[in-house]
């Protein structure tokens, strides 16, 4: 019960950083010791599952696809991402230097961490790391473009969304964003639409049980690379979660309200001059070194339960 308990609190962790643009549920997963096994068991949603399901095997299946792990992990993700949405889209609009600020604390122990899982760092996993943060910070550059709103696009949004939700450092909420369907989703969510809920729901399942196959291949067969890629890709997404921004440019959305689209990082001490609005420099620190405490309290107990 006790392992349970602990991993329903890394699936809430998983969807409230989810929720964030710029900050991925991938990086939970992987600083909290379960990232391989989610890969694994979604991944074992396959041919073998189909035929323990039609032979009416349903122990077995439930073995086989570990279910008992996905369906503790992602009530926990359910549950955050339908409590936390409106508390996080509210530090959004009134505390997102604060936000920013534990996310980037977060973020940088995360990437220290996952590098202590290449056992050889060598020219190609520099390269592969360095290819990561390019990806990754042109994805936090990207400027968001209008799209439909019809059902089919929502299908496609939550396709590639959640291929981003489980890679460390790349944000699904970001994707979301710059397909400009991130406020229709939670929107979604926070009005039970349904018909949107379910739609973009199949779209994840799809993507999910498609990508999961890539990442577990590149990690058997090319583990350093690999991690050392996902370790850019965490290094990169620093650009997005950086605590002081001035926006360059807005866009209307469909409802007539401004939203930033272009923004720029900026130092602390410009951030009053540029902006009106107070840095809160210290408050920002303190936050960042508990957002980066949080990562070394969760690798230690991850070791100590380990051993």
């Amino acid at each position: 019960m006790r392992e349970y308990i602990f991993l329903f609190l890394k699936g809430i962790a998983m969807g409230a950083a989810d929720v964030v643009p710029g900050v991925s549920g991938g990086t939970i997963a992987f600083i909290s010791g379960i990232y391989e096994r989610l890969l694994d068991a979604i991944r074992s949603a396959n041919g073998t599952a189909l035929k323990l399901l039609f032979s009416g095997r349903i122990k077995g299946l439930w073995q086989h696809i570990d279910g008992t792990f996905l369906v503790v992990l992602f009530a926990g993700i359910g549950t955050s991402v339908l409590g936390l949405s409106k508390l996080i889209l509210y530090l959004l609009a009134n505390q997102p230097e604060m936000l920013w600020s534990f996310f980037f604390g977060l973020i940088i122990a995360s990437a220290l961490l996952v590098a202590q899982s290449v056992k050889q760092w060598n020219i190609a996993a520099i390269v592969a790391l360095m290819a990561g943060a390019a990806v990754a910070y042109w994805v936090t550059i990207a400027v968001p473009v209008e799209t439909p709103t019809d059902l089919w696009f929502i299908f496609l949004s939550g396709a590639i969304a959640i291929c981003a939700m489980i890679l460390p450092g790349i944000s699904g909420s970001f994707i979301l964003l710059l397909m400009s369907k991130y406020e229709h989703i939670i929107r979604s969510l926070t009005e039970l639409n349904f018909k949107v809920i379910i739609t973009f729901a199949l779209g994840c399942v799809t993507g999910l049980l498609s990508f999961s196959h890539v990442l577990h291949w590149l990690l058997k067969r090319y583990h350093d690379l690999a991690v050392a890629l996902l370790m850019g890709f965490m290094l990169g997404s620093l650009n997005k979660v950086w605590p002081w921004k001035q926006v360059l440019e807005y866009y209307t959305d469909r409802h007539g309200k401004l939203k930033p689209i272009v923004e720029s990082n900026v130092l602390p001490t410009q951030y009053l001059e540029l902006t009106g609005k107070e840095p809160m420099l210290a408050a920002c620190i303190a936050v960042c070194l508990f957002g980066f405490a949080v990562v070394y309290l969760i690798e230690k107990a991850a070791s100590q339960k380990q051993t």
